[in-house]
């Protein structure tokens, strides 16, 4: 029985895996973090992670106190433009990421960062689960040359701690972000129930995080 019922939860997960491309299109472009006008009096700083689907990365920064706003899109291919048909066809090496902006008077870099470790598996090369290709891979793509210090001395010192096995995150420069397609955006908080791999892949992770991490949960 409780077989059955596993097979049923992962079957329901991979058909909404595979079905996350439908939607229309929007046309998409390397572009500024949008929504942040209102903190125009704050020194804010920036953290672009990808951590398999962004929906899941953006769901639990959303959460987190001190992070101001979060956009889900693409980063670190090759190519001159990105859109999410091209990217889950491998044409670009682009990975799905979230770039979170954030007040580091409130929550530091190296905060942001124990949450990325803490809620993706950065043990598994270019996947997440039932999610495959270059696109999930695990990635921290710095700013500046004090982030990328931070992410590596994070990577060789706090991952550890919470994994096992080797940690095969890349930590990449920055050199561009694509906004994903409009339907992607705030996607757990508009969609939720209504998609099986929000009930069975986003909920669990946002679960653990917010049990794991209640001290940096928004009020």
């Amino acid at each position: 029985m409780l077989h059955h019922a596993f097979t049923l939860l992962l079957t329901l997960a991979l058909a909404s895996s595979a079905g996350r491309a439908q939607g229309v299109q929007t046309k998409t472009a390397k572009t500024a973090i949008p929504g942040v006008e209102e903190h125009a009096d704050t020194k804010l700083d920036t953290a672009t992670l990808g951590g398999g689907c962004f929906w899941c990365v953006e769901a639990i920064y959303q959460d987190v106190r001190g992070v101001v706003n979060v956009v889900s899109g693409y980063s670190g291919g090759t190519a001159e433009t990105a859109d999410y048909e091209t990217v889950c066809r491998g044409r670009t090496d682009h990975a799905e990421v979230v770039q979170a902006t954030f007040d580091p008077k409130v929550i530091a870099y190296e905060e942001i960062l124990e949450i990325f470790w803490a809620t993706h598996d950065p043990t598994t090369k270019n996947r997440q689960g039932n999610d495959v290709g270059r696109q999930y891979r695990s990635v921290i793509f710095y700013h500046n040359d004090e982030q990328k210090a931070i992410a590596e001395r994070s990577k060789a010192e706090v991952a550890p701690q919470l994994w096992k096995k080797r940690i095969v995150t890349e930590i990449s420069p920055f050199t561009g972000f694509w906004v994903a397609e409009d339907y992607h955006q705030d996607y757990y908080n508009k969609v939720g129930v209504r998609n099986p791999y929000c009930t069975f892949v986003i909920t669990p992770k946002v679960e653990k995080f917010r049990k794991a991490f209640k001290d940096k949960l928004k009020d």
